[in-house]
């Protein structure tokens, strides 16, 4: 009788132990992503307009009310450029920047130039950890609303990418060894 009362619960635990072993070796198998771009793109697509959201901040105040868009063109662009307005827009930016370390880290990331990026390389990791940490600097402030430490905040953020860039970025030799 008691077998009977425990069969459903015996059951649900042995498909879930199944499922568990299906899953588990595909997750233990690739433990990053393989990348859709290569680094310029991740950084054209994600780096570049985000810093300059958090950028702007020095221009601009989050505070402002929005200004009102007349294009009428009917694009999904000029429809929605407005629902997200205020401090939102640095605070998702930084969040963006926070959380891109793993996607420039990916051993599988390429170059533009069609070599592997620099991924395995010690200073490299300290660029992208430099960028996280500032990042999450940003998004603190961007959430407390302090536009004075975010705009300062913005000179680190420029010197992480600066640093990265003067020796990564060099026209020549991009991604070379």
């Amino acid at each position: 009788m008691r077998l009977t009362r425990l069969a459903p619960i015996l059951t649900a635990a042995v498909a879930l132990a199944a499922c568990m072993a299906i899953v588990a070796p595909s997750v233990a198998a690739s433990e990053h992503e393989e990348p859709v771009g290569n680094l310029a793109e991740l950084m054209r697509a994600i780096l570049f307009p985000n810093s300059n959201h958090l950028f702007d901040v020095q221009s601009y105040d989050p505070e402002a009310p929005p200004e009102a868009s007349d294009s009428g063109d009917g694009s999904a662009s000029a429809r929605f450029a407005s629902i997200y307005t205020g401090w939102q827009v640095p605070q998702q930016a930084a969040l963006a920047l926070a959380e891109v370390e793993p996607q420039i880290l990916n051993p599988d990331r390429m170059c533009e130039n069609g070599k592997p990026a620099p991924v395995q390389k010690d200073d490299y990791q300290e660029y992208a950890r430099k960028l996280t940490e500032v990042a999450k600097k940003i998004y603190t402030a961007a959430h407390e609303k302090d536009r004075d430490k975010v705009s300062d905040l913005t000179n680190e953020l420029a010197g992480a990418c600066e640093d990265c860039h003067f020796v990564y970025r060099k026209y020549q030799d991009r991604c070379d060894d």
